[in-house]
């Protein structure tokens, strides 16, 4: 009976000693997973664990240590960038550095001459944690008539600067319009450029776009495909693989003359861009020619008013754009963060902040938009 009851003795003993081995790997297996969710830039908390009860045992051992990956991950670990690194181009997706597609969803500013007040941290961080807003696009007007020069060029310093603290992708607009034909100011791109590139070469969130909407009596072959083998070898001397946006023909309507002969290379994408109360069916059909030949596009800059940048809203056409850009996964920047008074502007005309805005301080055009993303 002593024997037996010895043994029963030990056999608790062993059990006892799995028990608490289990117990261990349980919580070394806990620790692992919200380490290796901090460092991929995920909340362990949104992870359920595969037991059940490995998380929250995890929680009790750590304390507070478990807190504060938490907190870091909310504050910091979360961002676009840290999330999705460097991007590039396989066929006409955007993928993102694990090799998952990925779209931009963004917004422009207006021209940061006219409405530098918008380029600043607090505004960015607004519409990235509010509005769910992971790119930012500097539009730098390239006529000196329209606010080129080194204040100009210094704000989509500053810009980038932001954005790059706040782990978002930025677009570095070279904003020609009024000068449609991009060769008129191909020495002082190339030197921006230059600069640009020397400067961000080495950051996976820069976007460079190298034409806004080239316009008048100018084509692709002409005029816009030679302008865009010099400027994208002038950025490739210094940022090898960073995404590089093209404008095409007609203030970047024209997507399918350009999928005939697009530039070779890697990273390159092409510009539509579309405002819905008058861009329709016939200029969809515009992407979905350039899409079938296996054009990567990117809509850089779009609203729901008109091709003004004013008038009525078109909120149905806006619709049918978007999902059209959801079915080809396009990412796409609307215009344009500012209180300007016409329809396009994000943030109603009678609000003087530049950040921190709720629902009652956006136009109509920015709730629509806005509703979107968030």
């Amino acid at each position: 009976m002593s024997q037996m009851k010895e043994k029963m003795n030990q056999m608790k003993s062993h059990i006892g000693k799995i028990f608490m081995a289990a117990a261990f790997i349980v919580i070394v297996v806990g620790l692992t997973g919200a380490v290796l969710a901090e460092i991929s830039g995920r909340n362990p908390a949104e992870k359920k664990s595969q037991s059940g009860t490995v998380a929250s045992v995890a929680a009790d051992v750590t304390g507070t240590v478990s807190d504060e990956l938490t907190g870091t991950a909310q504050a910091a670990g979360v961002t676009p960038v840290k999330q999705h690194g460097a991007l590039h181009v396989s066929g006409t997706d955007l993928k993102d550095s694990h090799g998952a597609k990925f779209r931009l969803k963004g917004v422009s500013t207006h021209g940061i001459a006219w409405f530098p007040q918008y380029v600043n941290k607090d505004a960015f961080q607004t519409l990235r944690d509010n509005y769910g807003i992971n790119t930012i696009r500097l539009a730098m007007y390239t006529n000196k008539s329209e606010g080129y020069g080194p204040d100009a060029v210094n704000k989509v310093r500053e810009g980038v600067k932001y954005a790059t603290e706040l782990g978002m992708y930025v677009i570095i607009d070279w904003h020609i319009l009024n000068d449609g034909n991009p060769n008129q100011h191909k020495s002082e791109a190339k030197k921006f450029f230059t600069k640009m590139s020397k400067k961000y070469g080495g950051q996976k969130n820069v976007i460079y776009e190298i034409c806004n909407e080239p316009n008048g009596n100018v084509t692709w072959n002409k005029q816009i495909k030679p302008y865009a083998k010099t400027i994208v070898k002038t950025i490739r001397k210094h940022s090898k693989n960073a995404v590089i946006v093209i404008g095409t023909p007609t203030w970047s309507q024209d997507v399918d003359a350009v999928a005939q002969s697009p530039l070779k290379g890697k990273n390159l994408m092409y510009a539509l861009h579309f405002y819905a109360g008058t861009h329709k069916e016939w200029n969809q059909e515009k992407l979905k020619t350039a899409h079938k030949k296996g054009l990567p596009v990117m809509v850089t800059e779009f609203s729901i008013c008109d091709a003004s940048g004013n008038g009525a809203l078109d909120k149905a056409s806006g619709n049918q754009w978007l999902r059209l850009l959801d079915r080809y996964n396009i990412s796409y920047t609307a215009w344009s963060l500012c209180n300007k008074n016409e329809s396009s502007a994000l943030i109603a005309s009678t609000c003087s902040k530049t950040s921190g805005w709720t629902n009652g301080d956006l136009s109509a055009a920015g709730k629509w938009y806005f509703n979107k993303t968030k």
